[in-house]
C-alpha cells in the first residue's frame, strides 16, 4: 500500500495535483488575499503561511541570528487597514528581545532569525502567526491578520 502511494506521488506532482497538508494551505481569507496581492503583489510566502517583502537589504554574506541570541530591532505593527498599534522605532532605544525562546509571536521569531543585519522586512502575518484567536484586545482584536515593519539593527550572543 504505502509503495503504491510512493510511486502516485511523483505522478500527480506531475499533473498539478498536490497533497494537501496543513502548512500549504493559504492562511488569509479571500478579501485579505485580494487586499494583500493589491498593496504588496511582490511577497513572498514561507512554509508556515508568512508573507514577506525584503524592503531594505542588509548584510547578505553576513551571519544570521540563531536561538538564544538577543536582537535589536526597530518596528511598526500595524492591523491591515493601516492603523497602528505599537511601533519602537527611536535606533538609539531599539527593541530588545531573544529569539527562538517562545518570547515572541511566531512570525517574528521567524522572521528574524531569517534576516541578516541591517534588513528590513514588510511581514504579513496570518493570526496563527500572530496574537492568535483571541488577540490583544483593545488594539488587535480577535483573528487580526498583522503588518509589521521589522529592521534587523544587530544581534548578538550575550
Amino acid at each position: 500500500m504505502l509503495s503504491r502511494l510512493l510511486f502516485l506521488l511523483p505522478v500527480l506532482a506531475l499533473l498539478g495535483i498536490a497533497p494537501s497538508a496543513h502548512a500549504q494551505r493559504e492562511k488569509f481569507t479571500p478579501e485579505e488575499m485580494e487586499m494583500i496581492s493589491h498593496r504588496w503583489p511582490q511577497t513572498k510566502r514561507t512554509y508556515t503561511g508568512l508573507r514577506y517583502l525584503i524592503l531594505k537589504e542588509g548584510d547578505q554574506k553576513g551571519p544570521t541570528a540563531k536561538p538564544g541570541m538577543m536582537v535589536a530591532a526597530l518596528y511598526k505593527g500595524m492591523l491591515l487597514d493601516g492603523t497602528v498599534f505599537d511601533q519602537a522605532q527611536d535606533p538609539k532605544q531599539p527593541f530588545r528581545t531573544r529569539v527562538g525562546r517562545d518570547e515572541l509571536i511566531r512570525a517574528w521569531d521567524e522572521a528574524l532569525q531569517k534576516m541578516h543585519r541591517g534588513e528590513k522586512w514588510l511581514l504579513i502575518v496570518p493570526y496563527e502567526l500572530g496574537y492568535g484567536t483571541l488577540g490583544r484586545p483593545p488594539a488587535i482584536p480577535q483573528r487580526a491578520t498583522l503588518v509589521f515593519e521589522l529592521e534587523m539593527l544587530d544581534f548578538t550572543a550575550k
